[in-house]
């Protein structure tokens, strides 16, 4: 299986958070599946880290790079085509990386890992 991961479930999975779900935990610890960590992930992270909403001991460049390696997470770039899918969304959510994240799932057919509720809402697959 390939799954996507909303930028909570990156970070808690690193933290082990107890909010990460036994199910979530599971499709990521398995080494049958192929686990996308998206670029749109890494840029809030980098925004939030820059910002004070988000504390890192390293870098976000460092941080995000060694987890990705550690993990052995695939990196999904954002590519035009998933930039411009937000545009026929419906404005079920207004985070905009939550968006890109649900444009990238649908174009890419793949499950998105989420404790978000509201992104069900959209014509994607959740776990959680």
């Amino acid at each position: 299986m390939r799954a996507l991961l909303d930028t909570h479930a990156f970070l808690w999975w690193i933290a082990d958070d107890a909010r990460l779900s036994r199910t979530a935990r599971d499709v990521i610890a398995s080494p049958d599946n192929e686990i996308i960590f998206s670029a749109a992930s890494a840029w809030e992270i980098a925004i939030k880290a820059r910002s004070g909403r988000l504390t890192l001991q390293v870098d976000a460049d460092a941080f995000i790079s060694d987890q990705l390696a550690s993990n052995a997470f695939e990196v999904l770039p954002v590519m035009l085509r998933h930039a411009l899918r937000v545009y026929s969304l419906p404005d079920h959510h207004r985070d905009p990386f939550d968006r890109l994240l649900v444009a990238q799932a649908q174009i890419e057919n793949v499950p998105m890992l989420t404790a978000d509720t509201e992104l069900a809402r959209y014509a994607i697959h959740t776990v959680w």
